[in-house]
């Protein structure tokens, strides 16, 4: 598995192909996007992100060139953390392991290249292979929002977790 920038020409259908409904949307992006996602409001949205918080969007690859995964790394340089966000594994890989790869890859990188202490991610707790394949590449539940999003007559909490150089191991 490789990892590259995100090149929106080449790489836009494919993840919007993964994103198959609403509620896969809504745990990807916590609905700042709305549902179906264009082509438009993805690039505004990462274009956002970029400006107000240093993010770099960044795609999986297999060594093929097949797309394998998607997200945003934010690194705040005050701090020295880095923020991962819309985390996604394409669905036809999803439960085979890639996701904990891309999670050490992106832990590697965040670590030795871009020398971060740490590293948090945001999963709310429906979503449960998520939140285990983050713990199980040693993020720890920092703190629990309740009602942090409600999609449609489900309310759903937000676990906010965090990894450290020390304690993750790369």
């Amino acid at each position: 598995m490789r990892l590259r920038p995100y090149i929106h020409s080449k790489d836009y259908n494919d993840i919007h192909n993964w994103i198959t409904d609403e509620r896969t949307h809504a745990l990807w992006c916590a609905n700042s996007l709305p549902y179906p996602m264009t082509e438009k409001k993805l690039q505004e949205v990462l274009e956002k992100d970029a400006a107000d918080y240093g993010g770099c969007a960044y795609v999986a690859t297999a060594d093929d060139g097949a797309l394998l995964g998607f997200f945003i790394l934010s690194i705040d340089v005050i701090n020295n953390s880095g923020f991962l966000k819309f985390v996604i594994v394409n669905n036809e890989f999803r439960g085979k392991g890639y996701g904990a790869q891309m999670i050490k890859l992106i832990q590697k990188y965040a670590f030795e290249i871009a020398g971060v202490s740490s590293i948090h991610i945001n999963a709310f707790d429906v979503n449960t292979s998520a939140r285990k394949c983050y713990a199980r590449n040693g993020f720890v539940e920092e703190s629990f929002t309740e009602n942090a999003l409600v999609f449609h007559d489900e309310s759903w909490g937000r676990y906010h977790m965090v990894v450290s150089k020390i304690n993750g191991e790369v």
